[in-house]
């Protein structure tokens, strides 16, 4: 285990920003093939390509040891990486020591058998990936998921004390009448709901244009039958939040191509292979593998990443355009 030193100084940007989330993906594998996110026939990296839980854990404590307070597990799909459960328990132990929450994404596929670990280890809550309530639908978008399985690891994660968020990613064609009934689900189950733009990231066998939808159109039928109100609710991230007419859930917006969100960032992503990316939208990164396996110097680069770290990303969709960069969200964390 790595010996920490003390904090130093904490991390900014060079754009005067402070850093203090990391979004941490343990693997760049998943169990479902989502059209907008995927390729149907996916190449994942080799085991000798990533780094051990072990090394995993270091680095994250490093990471708060440097003034990050809040950590996301991501991947592909956290909960398939062996060992997830050690690296939890061990990142869970940092809270009230520098760090303040542990949180997670997930498809909820394997919720159902992980959710008392992850209350266990201390997470208190989790974003869960859900596009849609129709199980036709369902298989459909994420060509081998079964709506039910999902369903049933959301309500194993409430049972085991954890809040829950759910992420929409807005798909013209394929979800775009399932809003309101989303919104339904999450109000009776004391659920926030976030809406997101989808993403030119990574080659997938469709044109991304084809099912894109700003989210002003997307949440048009919400908003003729609903009024919503701006809130005052900042966390540094992505989102807008809005209150629901008749509704106790809050409702966020994350708007990469309509409405650039890129101003207050405050987080960097660091990928299950070591690597830094600055950006989502952007392919400059740095590696730390190297240096932590042969006693390099890991605290430098960490300073060369935020110095290079770019103001805005580059997304745009256009029939036929290129995704703005060729790694899939999987292999950098959503």
């Amino acid at each position: 285990m790595v010996m920490l030193s003390p904090p130093t100084d904490a991390l900014t940007d060079g754009h005067g920003r402070r850093i203090d989330y990391l979004r941490l993906s343990v693997t760049d594998r998943c169990d479902l093939r989502c059209r907008y996110c995927m390729a149907e026939d996916m190449t994942f990296l080799p085991r000798s390509a990533v780094l051990s839980i072990e090394e995993m854990g270091d680095l994250a404590a490093r990471f708060v040891a440097r003034g990050i307070r809040r950590i996301r597990l991501t991947g592909g799909e956290p909960l398939v990486r062996r060992g997830i459960d050690t690296l939890a328990m061990r990142l869970g132990a940092l809270i009230g020591h520098g760090l303040d929450e542990l949180t997670l994404t997930t498809n909820a596929m394997r919720l159902a058998d992980h959710a008392p670990m992850l209350a266990d280890a201390g997470v208190r809550r989790i974003n869960v990936s859900l596009d849609t309530l129709d199980a036709a639908a369902f298989r459909n978008i994420t060509r081998v998921g079964d709506l039910a399985i999902a369903l049933r690891g959301i309500e194993a994660a409430r049972a085991a004390g954890l809040a829950v968020k759910i992420n929409m990613v807005a798909l013209t064609g394929l979800n775009e009448d399932q809003l309101l009934p989303m919104l339904d689900y999450c109000a009776a189950n004391s659920f926030d709901l976030t809406l997101i733009e989808t993403m030119p990231l990574g080659e997938v066998a469709e044109d991304r244009s084809d099912h894109y939808i700003p989210l002003h159109q997307f949440i048009a039928p919400l908003r003729a039958a609903r009024n919503i109100f701006p809130i005052d609710k900042r966390t540094g991230g992505p989102a807008r939040y809005f209150a629901v007419e008749d509704s106790p859930v809050t409702l966020g917006l994350i708007t990469p191509l309509s409405d650039n969100f890129c101003a207050t960032c405050n987080r960097i992503r660091l990928t299950v292979e070591g690597r830094i990316y600055m950006c989502l939208g952007q392919d400059d990164h740095i590696d730390l593998r190297a240096a932590l396996r042969d006693g390099g110097d890991v605290d430098g680069l960490i300073d060369a990443a935020l110095a290079g770290k770019p103001r805005a990303h580059d997304f745009h969709i256009e029939r036929k355009s290129r995704p703005a960069v060729a790694r899939h969200m999987s292999a950098t964390g959503g």
